[in-house]
Parts: C-alpha cells; structure tokens; sequence
C-alpha cells in the first residue's frame, strides 16, 4: 500500500462553503475539517451521508472503464477496435507490473480508507431516525467488503487493514494475509453488514446496497474461492457453501428473471437486478460502442470474436457444430439463440431504420478485413448489449444505462455450477439452467438427460458465456477456471464478408489477432511495481 490522503466529497465541500458568508480562507478550500462533514448537531445526517454517497462511485462501472473498453475486449469474447488500445495487453501477455490496464490497488485501498473514515466518526453525528446509523455504517462495510474482494480476485490474498484510518504519517508496511484470511474477513463482513441493511429502496435511492447485494457478492466470493485457481485440492465442502449461500439468495424470492432480456440494463428498476452501477441519462455507451457507420458518430470500440458468436446456440436449443441443427456457413445468423441479437451486431441486421454494413466497403468496414486497425470493426462484429434501442439513424434518445454489478441469472448460474461441482447434476442443477434457456425463448430450452458431471459442466460455463457477456464474468471466469492458458494461446477470429453482385454475401473465418498468455503467472495480477517500492513488507506474485 502506499501514503496517501482521501479528499472528501465534492458535494459536502460545495454544501458547506455554499452556506457560509465572509469565510477567511486559512487552508486551501480543498482540505474540509471531518468535523464539518460529520457534524456533531446535525441530526439529520446531510453531509455524513453525502460521504457515503460518494463511496459508490468506487463500486465497479463496467461500462468502457479500461481506456475507453470494456474489460472483456481483453479476452476471448471480444477485441478492441484499436489494436494498440491497452485492454489488448490482457490477451496479447504486454501486461506488467509497471504497465497494467486495470490497476484498481489503489483505488479499491482508497475505498477502504473511506469507509474506515465514515465508521471512526458517524457515531458523533446525531441521526434522530432510528435505526439509519447502523443502516449506514453496514452500507459502509458493505463497501469495503466489495473493494476487498475487488483486490483479492485481481491479487489473491492483500493487506487486510482493519479499521485502521491512515494518515501521512503512518506506517504503511503491512504484509499480505493470505487468500483464504481475505474470504473469511469478507463472509463475516457480510454476514454481519446484512442483518442490518433493508430488502429494497424507494426509486429515489436504486443503486444503494441491500440485503440482496451482500448474499449476491457473498455467492460470488464462495464460488471463486471454490474454483480451480483457488482451491486446488477440490475441497467439496467449499462448493457446498457457494452453493448454498446461492441456495439462500434464491429461497428469499424477493428476484426473478425479467420477461425481457435487456431490462436489467436499461430499466432502473425490475425483478432481476440486484445491484446496478446507475449511470445518469444519456447515450455515451451507445456512442463508445455503436456501429462506425451511423449518423451519430458512434466510435464501434468493441468487437466481439467469431468464438464468441459461435458460442451460440440455434433457436433450437443446439448448438452449431451439430450436424441435426440446422446452422447453415452462408447464413450465419439466422435462426440463432435470440440472445445472440440482443449481444452482437452482424452483418445485415436491423438497427434504428438502416441495416448494419460489416461487408468489406460497407459503411461499417470501409477499409475491409486486414486494412485497418483502428476506427472500424477488426472482426466483422459489433457489440449490442447494452445499446438502447430508442433513436434514429441521425441521433439516440437520452436513456438509463445500468452496468449489472449482481443480477438474479447469474446467482442461478452460480447454484448450479457449485452444486454440479459438490453433488453432480441434480434436477436442481438441471432447473436452474433451464430457467435462464427458458427466459432465453430456446425452443426446446431443456437440457439432454443423463448428463455426466462433466458433461453438465461444459453446459453450464458455456449458458455462463453468453447469458453474461460483456459483464465483467468471462474475464475472471477464465482465470478461476484456470483455463485462460488454453482459450488464449490461439488465434482469435472474425468474419471476412464479400457482397455479392447478386446481393448476397460470402462468409470466411479469418484469424484477426495472436494472444498469448504465460500459465505461470498471468493468473493473478502483480502487484504493482509503485507499491512494492512503498512497501518492503510486500510479496510479488509469483514470477513477476
């Protein structure tokens, strides 16, 4: 870790010099007294809450947060439209301990700090309502448990501090307690921090963490914990306990998956969605990552692979390497799992009153396969999730855009690979997965009888893959199934596509980009180069 001091939030430095006349100003405005933001007669809390209010901008954004792209273009499932961008260093090995893309050590120990500030003071703040204080402070731990499992799924196990509140003058040469410590400290955070927060908020306060957000980040902490990276041996008895901790968010039924596939991102409230980073109104993630050729000015950031698109399934629940499904090479996208059109811009789809051009010389790949690497498609593909669908082919209406932190398909996605992993393929397994295909529309969405484990296994990661795409999974789900070595140490491809005279197209897989990833030490993270000068108590990651 390193020295540093937490600035407090904006908005109580604006609300406490914008009430105050004829101020001499005797330090930089900047640096707030904490006693003025918690504030020993104010009884209704204002500025203590603004301070917690200001922590959840730390929570994890998704959208285009690494240079302008989203994390998964550093993986499998999708490229940047820029080759030299740097979420690319995650699939082409450039990464180091002095150049890493998404470097959150700093920022997650920030949070830490912040939360451990709010919990030292609250208590000399006289909240008239009851039971809002410890509301708050179990929002704050709530938080900090969050930013720890942030730097644990990145490091494995880091500093755990504590209530500590640093200073500049603190001594900061902490060592690394070890991943299992990490887990333990953050289920008790949670199974403490839970009792005490409520099951939903009015509109005015979505965003803001529940009873539901610590059961969900608790089913997610135990699966981790529980995969390949992290449990080596394959202690059953850790698939048992991230099954049930999913098993326990399921049996409360206060989620459900939505009728519409594409509500959790642009409704700000609805059944499935557990907790959501709420961005404000507008069209930025329309314009990072729309089509090249719009009216708008869309910049098409994010490319998905041909692995990716051929990860789905036909509409009749098969997948396209079965010679009985129907999936045919000249007609690529037809007749595919309707999650593939809510996922991935193809070639000559639909798209607010014009179709796509992915064709080389089309508006959407001007230069063609090969002749660009920059400001068009690499692969032939465009990401849709996220997109809303309200505009036209000159402008977007403003719209809601919620990044799902914690959704209800993903805690079903959980229960069955814990469970499946802990006891096989139960019909509870079997439940779990067919509610999300039967959400999906497949027709028939029930999955073949008789499964072997293994063979329930390849089921489940692969409904993980294209039910949760673009959201921050495969990224750290390849690597806690310690399959990332194989899935990227071989080219990734797109799709070349010739139009016709006659106005047809002629489809060919081609490779786009080489990836390497070295087994034996891109699994974790290192540790940044900056605090292992700061501190010489701290431990590199193995072969860095």
């Amino acid at each position: 870790m390193r020295k540093y001091t937490i600035l407090l939030p904006v908005l109580a430095c604006i609300g406490i010099t914008a009430c105050q006349k004829n101020v001499i100003e005797k330090e930089p405005l900047e640096f707030v007294n904490e006693d003025l933001v918690f504030d020993k007669l104010d009884s209704l809390g204002v500025f203590a809450e603004r301070f917690l209010y200001n922590s959840y901008a730390d929570l994890p954004s998704g959208f285009n947060r690494i240079g302008d792209n989203i994390l998964d273009a550093g993986t499998d499932d999708a490229v940047p439209s820029n080759g030299t961008d740097a979420v690319q260093y995650f699939s082409n090995g450039q990464w180091t301990p002095f150049n890493l893309p998404d470097n959150r050590w700093e920022q997650n120990y920030g949070l830490i700090q912040k939360v451990n500030l709010f919990l030292s003071k609250i208590d000399q703040v006289p909240l008239k309502t009851a039971g809002l204080k410890d509301q708050w402070k179990n929002e704050a731990r709530l938080l900090r448990a969050v930013a720890y499992f942030e730097l644990i799924k990145r490091w494995g196990g880091v500093p755990l501090v504590g209530d500590k509140v640093f200073d500049i003058n603190s001594n900061l040469s902490y060592s690394r307690n070890s991943y299992d410590e990490c887990v333990k400290y953050i289920v008790t955070e949670i199974d403490t921090a839970r009792k005490y927060l409520p099951v939903s908020y009015a509109t005015a306060y979505y965003g803001r963490l529940t009873s539901g957000a610590a059961m969900a980040l608790k089913s997610r902490v135990l699966l981790y914990a529980a995969s390949t990276l992290n449990n080596p041996d394959n202690n059953l008895e850790k698939w048992q306990s991230a099954a049930q901790a999913a098993k326990d968010l399921i049996d409360t039924k206060n989620y459900a998956l939505t009728a519409a596939y594409d509500d959790p991102y642009l409704k700000r409230k609805n059944s499935e969605t557990i907790l959501a980073y709420m961005t404000g109104q507008g069209y930025l993630v329309e314009m990072n990552n729309g089509p090249v050729g719009s009216k708008r000015g869309d910049l098409g950031r994010t490319n998905p692979t041909q692995e990716l698109a051929d990860e789905f399934e036909m509409a009749n629940g098969k997948m396209i390497s079965d010679a009985s499904s129907g999936y045919s090479a000249t007609a690529p996208y037809t007749n595919r799992d309707p999650r593939f059109y809510y996922t991935i811009f193809h070639n000559n789809m639909s798209w607010l009153g014009r179709n796509i051009e992915t064709f080389d010389g089309g508006i959407d790949r001007p230069a063609g396969f090969g002749k660009a690497n920059s400001g068009e498609t690499r692969t032939g593909y465009y990401m849709r999730k996220f997109l809303t669908t309200s505009g036209t082919t000159s402008s977007y209406a403003s719209s809601d855009h919620c990044f799902p932190i914690f959704r209800y398909a993903e805690i079903l996605l959980n229960y069955a690979e814990a469970l499946n992993e802990a006891t096989g393929p139960t019909k509870e397994v079997y439940d779990a997965i067919e509610q999300i295909r039967k959400r999906a529309k497949l027709n028939p969405y029930t999955l073949p009888t008789g499964l072997s484990q293994d063979q329930m296994r390849a089921r489940i990661r692969h409904e993980r893959r294209v039910e949760m795409a673009f959201e921050e999974q495969r990224f750290w789900d390849i690597r806690r199934w310690k399959m990332a070595d194989k899935v990227l140490n071989t080219p990734l491809h797109g799709m070349q596509i010739t139009k016709n005279p006659d106005a047809t197209f002629t489809y060919k897989a081609v490779e786009v980009t080489p990836t390497k990833f070295l087994a034996d030490r891109m699994f974790l993270f290192p540790i940044p180069y900056k605090e292992l000068v700061a501190n010489p108590n701290m431990r590199q990651n193995p072969n860095w």
